[in-house]
């Protein structure tokens, strides 16, 4: 009897090992690649676009500007050495203060744009989220994750997500 104890000892931990195992396969996992949702679905071309006509007024009138800085200031260093000591002065004060406005604008408006761009984002990724919750009721996925280090094309549901986002629905 003690051989059959030691068998016995020998198999309990075994089975315990393969037991989750043999579960695990059972589970339904899907993997999406949320890079690729915002990078090539159709809403999310169409929020660039709307987000380029919305900022192209005010990066035209800050490129003007820019223009406008660079020439004064190259018309300042041809100018500067036949100027007068307050001339020059006055001048290199009007440079700075259009350069701090220059500045000024610019920060403003990368930061209306970087706002507005998560926001557009947010509204897309919610609408993802949706549809990935939808498909995972639909076909009883036990677990979805989005960027993963590894993951096998067998499990990659993002086109199915691309195509249900790019149909609106």
């Amino acid at each position: 009897m003690k051989g059959l104890g030691a068998v016995l000892s020998a198999f309990v931990p075994l089975a315990l090992l393969v037991a989750p195992a043999a579960s695990a396969q059972d589970l339904k996992i899907g993997y999406v690649n949320s890079e690729r949702i915002l990078r090539d679905s159709q809403p999310a071309r169409a929020a660039t676009q709307k987000l380029e006509q919305e900022f192209a007024k005010r990066d035209r009138e800050l490129q003007d500007l820019g223009t406008k800085l660079k020439q004064s200031a190259e018309r300042f260093e041809k100018e500067a050495p036949v100027l007068s000591e307050t001339d020059r002065n006055r001048r290199q004060r009007e440079l700075a203060e259009t350069d701090r406005e220059f500045q000024r604008r610019q920060r403003e408006f990368r930061e209306d744009l970087n706002q507005r761009r998560n926001e557009e984002l947010q509204v897309l990724l919610e609408r993802a989220q949706r549809i990935v919750r939808q498909i995972a009721d639909q076909e009883k996925y036990d677990l979805i994750v989005q960027d993963a280090v590894f993951f096998s094309p067998r499990v990659d549901i993002t086109d199915r997500v691309l195509r249900t986002l790019n149909n609106g629905k």
